[in-house]
């Protein structure tokens, strides 16, 4: 029996534990997606996107598939994503360029580019901008900004397709992420000729780029041309793009600074520029004014991710403030998440050497309940509590 054919017929107990009850396409992918989350078996992996009959046409099917196709790469199953995607290249049904845009973008993801360009070269036609742009942007997913260029100067004029924005703003992108930022300008300078105007994710690539290089002086360049020359101005993601940015670069002072002027040009913040701010000051040694970003951030009601949680439980169990750890961590295993083992071991092994045993095993007693299948290793590190 052939591939498709199995796929066509597989039964759905893989997705199900009662095979007699159907279930709907949205339960296949849910139960896929649970599935996928925690299966480490390549051969396993196929067998369940195969049985969810995965499509490109909903989003929580494209969730799995990004998914699924992460797992195989990063197990090296290289032959498994090939004759997967050829397998499903094969169906009627998904013969289209919708689906064909988005496998090249699955090859790109786990750095199958080849398969890629094939895939644009040798089974679309026609081709059009939607499928050039998810050639891009595979090639920005694989990190060859060679094939970025080479893509953006060549294929336009090889297969007659007119560039839109998103081609554009992948192009920018790569420069951006490849340190050469200066190139953006030749860049903007062709979307004059083909009138097309800048947006705001063009600003943001831009000042990302200009930013990772340092070049400040470009910074101002950029968000005086934008708002001069294409009147687009700086929105929230701007603020954060340039915020995070700062951080990364232990500026986060002159982050701090921007979040104020922010506030002043009542331009409200979210919680993505708190986030970076802490994670900012932590990496600087900074708690103080961490603690205080966090405090300031709740206060004005806006909600901490368990990233932001994590990265606060860290930094104080780092510098000895266990009773501070505690206390976010407690406030965060509320909200239903867990820092990784690493910390937490940390958190659990620094109180009970603050003779703060009695703390430490409620914090064991809370994750078990949560994790049962870390269950083993608490224990052992419970019963070296006690001793």
């Amino acid at each position: 029996m052939s591939v498709l054919s199995r796929l066509r017929h597989f039964s759905t107990s893989i997705l199900s534990s009662n095979s007699s009850t159907p279930l709907t396409s949205k339960q296949k992918t849910r139960s896929a997606l649970r599935l996928l989350k925690s299966e480490t078996n390549p051969e396993r992996i196929l067998d369940i996107c195969r049985a969810a009959s995965l499509t490109p046409e909903s989003h929580l099917d494209r969730r799995a598939f990004s998914l699924a196709i992460s797992k195989l790469a990063a197990a090296n199953h290289f032959d498994g994503i090939r004759l997967f995607l050829d397998d499903l290249k094969s169906r009627p049904d998904l013969r289209n360029e919708k689906f064909l845009s988005h496998a090249i973008v699955l090859y790109g993801q786990a750095n199958m580019l080849d398969h890629a360009i094939r895939t644009f070269t040798d089974d679309i036609s026609p081709r059009s901008v939607k499928s050039l742009n998810s050639l891009l942007f595979a090639s920005l997913l694989a990190k060859n900004y060679k094939e970025v260029s080479r893509i953006y100067l060549d294929f336009p004029k090889t297969y007659s397709i007119q560039p839109d924005i998103d081609t554009y703003n992948t192009v920018i992108k790569a420069f951006a992420e490849s340190g050469s930022s200066t190139s953006i300008y030749s860049v903007l300078a062709e979307m004059d000729r083909n009138s097309i105007k800048p947006n705001v994710i063009t600003l943001n690539n831009a000042l990302f780029g200009f930013y990772r290089e340092e070049k400040f002086e470009e910074v101002g360049k950029v968000l005086k041309l934008m708002e001069e020359k294409y009147r687009v101005f700086p929105a929230l993601s701007t603020y954060n793009v340039r915020i995070q940015s700062l951080c990364k670069l232990k500026r986060s002072s002159e982050a701090k600074a921007l979040l104020e002027g922010m506030v002043c040009n009542r331009r409200k913040p979210n919680s993505v520029t708190y986030a970076c701010l802490i994670h900012g000051f932590c990496r600087e040694g900074d708690l103080e004014e961490a603690k205080r970003l966090f405090r300031d951030m709740k206060m004005r009601g806006y909600s901490p991710d368990g990233e932001c949680y994590f990265t606060l439980v860290h930094f104080l169990c780092r510098a000895g403030e266990l009773e501070a750890a505690l206390e976010v961590a407690k406030e965060c295993m509320g909200k239903g998440w867990v820092p990784n083992f690493t910390t937490m071991k940390n958190l659990v092994n620094g109180l009970a050497g603050a003779s703060k045993v009695n703390e430490a095993k409620e914090v064991i007693k809370q994750i078990k309940e949560k994790f049962a299948e870390n269950g083993d290793k608490w224990d052992e590190i419970e019963s070296g509590l006690s001793q």
